[in-house]
C-alpha cells in the first residue's frame, strides 16, 4: 500500500510538546490506512487533553474524523478569551467549579493554589492512577509535570505545567485557566485544603500563646484540621506575596 501524506501545523503553546525543529512549522506526516485524527496528533507528541480545536482543510472536526491523503490539519490549544462557540470544541465543556488535583511533583504549587483560594487535592503518596481516578470522580483539573499522564484516554481536563519555579507555575495556571477573577486569598488551609472560618476567641483560647492572646482579637480556624490562624503582620506580607505571584 502506498503511504499517505498529510500536513500538520500546531499553534501557540502546543509547540511545547513538539521536537524543537518542528516548532512553528508544517509537519509532513506519513501514515497508512485512515486513522482517527486523534491518533497522529498524539503520535506527534501532543496530548488530546491540551487540544480544543482541530481544522482539517479549513473545517472544524472531531477527534474521530478519519485522516485522508493530502489533508491539511491545523491544531489549536484551549481558547480562554477567544469565542469559538460556532466551531466544534474537542474538550469537555468547562467545569462548573474550578478544582484541581496535583501530582506528586507539584506540592509547592498545590500550597500556592490553596493560598489563593482554589480547592486543590495533593498528597505525595498519590500515584498516577489515583490522580486520574480523583479527577474523574470529583471533576478536577489535573496539573502535572509528567506529560505522559495527559495521554490517558480518561483524562478530559488537564494541563502540563511547563516551569520548574512554583511562583511561575501559579502564574501559568492562572493564565491558562483564566482564573484572575476567581482568586479568594487566604480562604483555604495551606496544610489540608480545608475552608478557614471565623471563630470567637474563647473557642481557640487554650491553643494560643500568651502574646498572641494579648495582641490579637480576630481568629480563624480550619474547618478540617482545626489549625488556628490570626491576622498578624504576616497577613500583610502574605497578601503582598500573593499579588506578586498572581501578576500575569
Amino acid at each position: 500500500m502506498k503511504p499517505c501524506l498529510a500536513n500538520f501545523r500546531f499553534y501557540e503553546e502546543l509547540n511545547d510538546f513538539l521536537d524543537p525543529q518542528d516548532h512553528g512549522r508544517t509537519i509532513r506526516y506519513r501514515f497508512g490506512g485512515e486513522p482517527a485524527i486523534k491518533d497522529p496528533i498524539e503520535a506527534l507528541g501532543v496530548p488530546h487533553s491540551e487540544v480544543d480545536l482541530v481544522l482539517v482543510n479549513g473545517e472544524s472536526v472531531g477527534f474521530d474524523r478519519r485522516l485522508k491523503n493530502g489533508d491539511r490539519v491545523a491544531v489549536y490549544p484551549v481558547f480562554e478569551s477567544l469565542d469559538i462557540s460556532p466551531l466544534q470544541h474537542l474538550r469537555a465543556r468547562p467545569l462548573r467549579e474550578t478544582r484541581f488535583v496535583v501530582d506528586v511533583n507539584l506540592g509547592k504549587l498545590a500550597r500556592r493554589l490553596r493560598m489563593v483560594g482554589f480547592d486543590t487535592v495533593y498528597d505525595n503518596s498519590l500515584g498516577d492512577n489515583e490522580v486520574v481516578e480523583i479527577s474523574m470522580r470529583d471533576r478536577r483539573i489535573i496539573l502535572t509535570r509528567d506529560r505522559r499522564l495527559l495521554f490517558r484516554k480518561a483524562v478530559t481536563h488537564g494541563f502540563w505545567v511547563r516551569s520548574d519555579d512554583p511562583d511561575t507555575q501559579l502564574q501559568e495556571v492562572i493564565r491558562r485557566c483564566d482564573l484572575s477573577g476567581q482568586l479568594q486569598p487566604l480562604r483555604r488551609c495551606l496544610d489540608c485544603n480545608g475552608i478557614i472560618v471565623s471563630v470567637q476567641p474563647e473557642q481557640v483560647w487554650s491553643s494560643l500563646e500568651p502574646l498572641t492572646r494579648r495582641y490579637y482579637s480576630d481568629f480563624f480556624r480550619c474547618s478540617r484540621c482545626h489549625k488556628v490562624y490570626w491576622e498578624g503582620s504576616h497577613v500583610t506580607h502574605m497578601n503582598d506575596v500573593i499579588r506578586q505571584m498572581t501578576e500575569v
